[in-house]
């Protein structure tokens, strides 16, 4: 029985982009372009979906653990 791992990336957002889309700078700097506006926790749910996609994991595996309200954000992932 494999344990889950647990991650902390770093991610910067771009709310009301127009596009839905994860992308990596050849830095490794990870961008989440949303469609939704930065209000009432709109954006941050998308973000999550997103990133659940991306990863492969269920949203429940994805948090933003700093940059609530900041395009600049801290996001814990777990999964196995």
């Amino acid at each position: 029985m494999s344990g889950s791992s647990r991650r902390i990336i770093e991610v910067r957002v771009r709310p009301r982009s127009g596009k839905r889309e994860v992308s990596v700078a050849e830095s490794g700097d990870l961008t989440v372009s949303v469609l939704s506006p930065p209000e009432k926790g709109k954006a941050n749910r998308e973000v999550i979906e997103l990133l659940a996609e991306h990863f492969g994991l269920p949203a429940s595996g994805i948090r933003i653990v700093r940059g609530g309200q900041s395009r600049l954000k801290l996001v814990e992932l777990t999964g196995p």
